[in-house]
Order: C-alpha cells, then structure tokens, then sequence
C-alpha cells in the first residue's frame, strides 16, 4: 500500500507540472521546460498510469487542448476535437499503417481551428480550445490571407484545418520589434496570440494562413468520397490551400518519412512532425475512437538530433523589462547542418530544472529543427550561482513569481541597460521611428551624457559641433540623424503612449486606447482602470500598469519633457473619422508620391478602419497602383476580379491623407 502510495504521489507531481508546463507555453509564451524533457515525462506519466491503472481527471494523458481563459464566446463542438497518439519511430508508422494505404503530411504547428459554411458562405470558425468546447473567432478568421469567405458548394459544410504564421512572416514582425527580450518565441505562440485576439485588425495584421486537412460534417452528395485524397482534392477545388499530403503503404513510409525530413528546411510552414492517416474513410471510421486519440490517425514526431556538449558559461541579460534572462553558453556543435554555441534558458525556474552547473555534460537540439534547446543535463553537478546583482548597473537583484514561474528581475529604474533599451525601444519602427540612432549610437550618446531621457534625443542639436567630431560621425551622418529626429517631432498619440514602453502595451493596444480617448493625450493620461478595462483588448493586468505608469510623478514628468518638443497629428485620425475605411480591403502597389511610403499609407488606412492585404483576391476593394494601365500581375488579377484600380491621388481626393500631412 506505501510503495502504491508513493507511486501515485510521484504521478500527481508530474500531472501538477506537466499541466503547469502546458499553460506556460501555450497560454502566457513561457517556457519552464524543455520540449524534449516534456515528452520524457509525459512518456514517464503514461507507463506509471498503465502500469497502477491510475490516471488522474487533469491528466495531459486524457485532457486535449488548452483552458479557455480569453473574453471571447465559447461554443461546444457538434463532435470532439481530439489529439494525436504520437511516435517517434518510422518503423511504428509501417507496422501501424499494415495492409491498408496511407496519406503523409506535415503535421502543422499552429492552432487548430473548425470552419462551417453555409449556401456557399463562410459563416462560422472555432478554435479547438479544450477539445470539447472552443472560441469562437468568426471575425479573426474572415482576414485569414488564404482562407475563402465563398466557396462554389452551396450545401452545409464543415472542415478543420491549422491556422498557422509562416517563418517568413514570423521573421517580419519580429524584426519590426526593436528589444530582442520582447520578441516572439516561435510562430505557434504568435499565431495562438494572433488568432484568438479580440481585435481582428491584429489578427488581419500578421498573415494568418488556414491550411484544411479534414472534412467533419457534409451533405449526403459528398459522402460517395471513398478516399482522404479525395476529399483533400475537392476541399481544393473550393479554393482551399490543403495540407501537403503524399500517398504511402508499409513499404514505402520509411522513405518518404525521410523525404519530408529533407524537406522541412525549404517549408516555411512550422511544423512538428507528421500525421499519418488511413486513406480508406470507411475504413477509419470503422476504428472508433480512445477518449483522447482517434484510431485512425497517428502523429509522427521527428527524433531530434542530440548532440552532447560541455556547458562553459551562462550569460545574465538585462531586458528593458528589467528582467534578467540566463543564456547557456557551451562548446560549439553542429545541429541540424549549422554551428550552435548558445541557447536560451529562458528563465529561473527553467535552469533550476535542469539542474546546471559549469563543466556539466549537457545534451542540445533544436526544436522543430529551428530552434536551441538544452535537452537534458547528465552530470547535473548544480551550483550554478543566481546572480544577487544586475551585471549591467550593479543593483541587487529582485525575484518575482510569474505565475509560478520564478523571474530574475532588476529593479533599479536608473539601469543602463534598461535605458538603452527603453530608447532603442522609444526610437524604434512603431513608436517614434527616427531613422538613423541605432543601439550604438544611443550607447554612445548615453555614455557621454548628451542623453538622460527621452526628451534629450529631440535637443541633440545643441550638441552638434561635439556629435561631428566622434568617431563614427562626420557631418552627413549627424545631418541624417538631425532631420530623422525633427520629422519624429510630428507624431500621434498611439506612437507616443507605445514608445513609453508601458508594460503589456503594445503597439495594437496603443492604437485602441488613443481611440478610445478621442485621441486627446490628456484623457489618455487620465484614464481610469474602469475606462481601459471597457475597451475590448484591455484586461485587468494590462489596465493596472497603464494606471501605476501614468500615477507616478518622475513619469508625468518626462512625459512633460517630451510634450514640449512634439506636436500630435491625430486630427486625421479624429473619432468622426474612425470608420471612414471599415469595410474596405486595399492593396497597394508600385511608387508612391504624396505618401513617404507603403507603411505610412497602411497605417493611415489602418486608422480609418480599413484593411491592407499583399495581394489581389475577391475580398479586395481596390487596388492603388499610379499606373492604371499596367500590365503587372496585380493590375491583371484586379482586372479578371473587377476589383477598381485608383491611383494615389483619387484615393486621396476620396479620403484625404496627403501623405498623412494634412491636419
């Protein structure tokens, strides 16, 4: 009775922290654990449970998908969306796969999501969420890039598929995010954040792609599908893109899993693995289904490529947070067909895990075959000492729990690397976007004390025959950066209350709180917690360090410094204004005269309720090309679609803008 005792307390803990690991990652973009360690435990939990036949209710073994924690409306699935029982040997997927014949693909790292259409319409999307009952994202899924609003079958229709961010698109928002510390881990967490936001104008922002892989629900005429390709095929012929799919039979599998493996460096779709599912429909359905697995599927999962190293250091990195992230730092090895010398830590609580110390013999890979990852410590001599000052200014060092999860933190306001990062940060693309300060430079400016605060950087001029004469500097360089700082000095409330750096305030949550206040800086500063949390995006979190922020004296106060070297342009961008575009999907092409560039364009028709897409589909309003008589790509899609083609100049007789100069 004690040994079974201890055996079942042993399979608690690994359900507590399997469970606090899977919230982490999927919920709130932390990493406590490794993906490899995961699945050892998650492996470990299943061999306890089917050995003592215990397995608890919050088991990951028998519960599917992420808590629904969100503001969005929940709706139960007519039937379960359940997850995948999983391998990682080729040789298990031919003797699964027996006698029958097989479709192979990518097995798509996103979120996974159930549209309906009715007569021909796209009527409804919901995330998979618990398996049992999901959000609902009709709005967020209307600008998916890819996905169609009307499909030439005009029965009711019901499919699933994986909402995912291509790496080419992943690298593009992460690029336009100056602080290295605030970028997104990996696409999956993005696209969850992305897809499940309360605001489709972000979601419409990010290039979404719905890749179909299953039919759920159809009309009896469809039923005389026999076959999966079949099925996929036709979903094609409705304009869906479909997941890469290839045919295979015991014999051949171990191949083409090899194939796909060589494949996933040119698939810029983020994936995990592979499904392998039977062809034969009838077949499969016949199988049933585990309270968890359907009997006709199985995902593949790549082994990872272990390489074993020596741990040499762990670097501490300061964030304009204030957080201190660890860095491991080992001997170099090559992962994946490239050298690999550092992988992030990401936290306390994850290098306590793993239980490090300099000179332990650690194992690496990377995951999905993109990413660092320590996988396992063998020595696990510890002892690695947690840093009790900031290795930029020297404070003492501050822990806070997130959630569970324990955070090095820095609290002196007056950190250089918090400075330097919160300027890179003011000056950066979405805020105040001054051409010409790179980190280098404001390092430099800093460190000589021409500036203490972000007012300073708008009365560098004053420093103009010193700045010259620095290495680096001559006088059209100091030119360049003068004229970049004084076009910055008309700018708008959203850019502004963004390049603060107020904590949880992003550059789409800028835009919603200067509408809310009527584009009024005064209102924005004094806003309540009761008026944020009534703007749809605003939680009680987000709504809680807005006020502290705007509550703090030395706050206001360099807040006040910057108001007198800035002028707002917000009148275009007037509340009587704020829906002239809704409704309106434009895309943009060739040279512009009176706007600076695209980006000035999309951000004014973005204000006035519009959308922007790269390219020409039903769903377009108009395309704006200069040069109506094109023969472009795009002038011809428009033609075939009778999308109108404007130039600049009527869009601006329409709407305004005149390069977003006129007040």
């Amino acid at each position: 009775m004690t040994v079974m005792k201890d055996v079942s307390k042993i399979m608690r803990e690994k359900v507590d922290f399997l469970n606090r690991a899977r919230r982490a990652y999927e919920q709130e973009d932390k990493e406590i654990i490794s993906n490899f360690e995961y699945d050892r435990l998650y492996d470990e939990l299943k061999r306890l449970e089917e050995e003592t036949g215990i397995v608890f209710s919050d088991s990951p073994t028998v519960n599917v998908g992420y808590e629904i924690v969100s503001q969005l409306p929940k709706e139960q699935h007519s039937e379960p969306v359940l997850s995948l029982d999983k391998t990682k040997e080729p040789a298990a997927l031919s003797l699964w796969l027996g006698s029958q014949e097989g479709l192979l693909s990518w097995k798509l790292d996103g979120l996974t999501i159930v549209l309906t259409y009715e007569g021909g319409h796209f009527t409804k999307a919901v995330t998979r969420g618990d398996g049992q009952t999901g959000e609902v994202i009709t709005s967020n899924a209307r600008t998916f890039k890819n996905m169609p609003i009307k499909i030439a079958y005009g029965g009711r229709l019901v499919l699933r598929g994986e909402a995912v961010i291509k790496y080419s698109d992943f690298e593009k928002i992460n690029a336009g995010i100056e602080d290295i510390d605030a970028r997104y881990k990996n696409p999956r967490n993005l696209c969850s954040g992305t897809v499940r936001q309360l605001d489709s104008r972000v979601t419409a922002s990010r290039n979404v792609n719905f890749f179909a892989f299953a039919l759920v629900e159809m009309d009896p005429d469809l039923e005389r599908h026999a076959l999966r390709e079949e099925q996929l095929r036709w979903l094609t012929k409705q304009g869906f893109d479909v997941v890469e799919s290839r045919k295979v039979t015991s014999a051949s599998i171990e191949d083409e899993v090899r194939r796909f493996a060589e494949d996933i460096k040119e698939n810029d779709v983020p994936s995990d693995g592979l499904v392998l599912i039977y062809n034969d429909i009838a077949y499969g359905q016949t199988l049933g289904s585990t309270a968890k697995f359907p009997r006709d599927s199985l995902a593949f999962k790549w082994r990872d490529e272990l390489k074993e190293t020596t741990l040499k250091e762990i670097e501490w990195s300061t964030s304009r947070t204030g957080q201190i992230n660890p860095i491991a730092i080992f001997t170099p090895v090559e992962l994946e067909r490239t050298m690999v010398k550092r992988a992030s830590l990401h936290n306390v609580s994850f290098m306590k895990q793993l239980e490090l110390g300099i000179g332990d013999r650690i194992t690496v890979y990377k995951a999905n075959m993109i990413i660092p990852q320590i996988a396992e410590n063998l020595t696990k001599s510890g002892g690695i000492a947690i840093p009790d000052r900031c290795p930029v200014c020297g404070s003492f060092t501050k822990f806070r729990d997130d959630n569970g999860v324990q955070v090095l933190t820095c609290p002196n306001p007056d950190c250089f690397a918090k400075q330097i990062k919160s300027l890179v940060h003011f000056t950066g693309r979405n805020a105040f976007d001054i051409e010409g300060i790179s980190e280098s430079t404001i390092e430099k400016l800093v460190d000589i004390g021409y500036i203490k605060d972000f007012a300073d950087i708008f009365r560098l001029a004053r420093y103009r025959d010193k700045i010259i004469k620095m290495d680096g500097f001559g006088e059209k360089s100091y030119d360049k950066m003068i004229n970049a700082v004084n076009e910055a000095r008309l700018t708008t409330c959203a850019r502004l209350l963004y390049g603060l750096g107020v904590d949880g305030i992003g550059s789409a949550n800028a835009k919603l709180i200067a509408k809310a206040a009527d584009y009024d800086w005064k209102k924005i500063e004094n806003m309540t917690e009761k008026d944020l949390t009534e703007i749809d995006g605003i939680g009680d979190v987000m709504a809680e360090n807005f006020v502290k922020y705007f509550k703090d004296d030395k706050n206001r106060a360099r807040i006040s410094e910057i108001l007198k070297e800035v002028t707002f342009n917000d009148e275009r961008y007037g509340p009587e204004n704020a829906d002239l575009l809704a409704g309106k999907t434009f895309v943009i092409t060739g040279k512009l005269y009176a706007f600076e560039n695209r980006d000035q364009l999309k951000e004014y028709i973005d204000a006035l309720g519009g959308k922007t897409a790269g390219s020409v589909s039903s769903k377009t309003t108009y395309l704006l090309n200069n040069d109506i008589d094109s023969s472009s790509s795009k002038n011809k899609k428009a033609k075939e679609l009778a999308v109108e083609i404007i130039t600049e100049k009527q869009f601006i007789e329409k709407w305004g803008g005149n390069g977003g100069n006129d007040a």
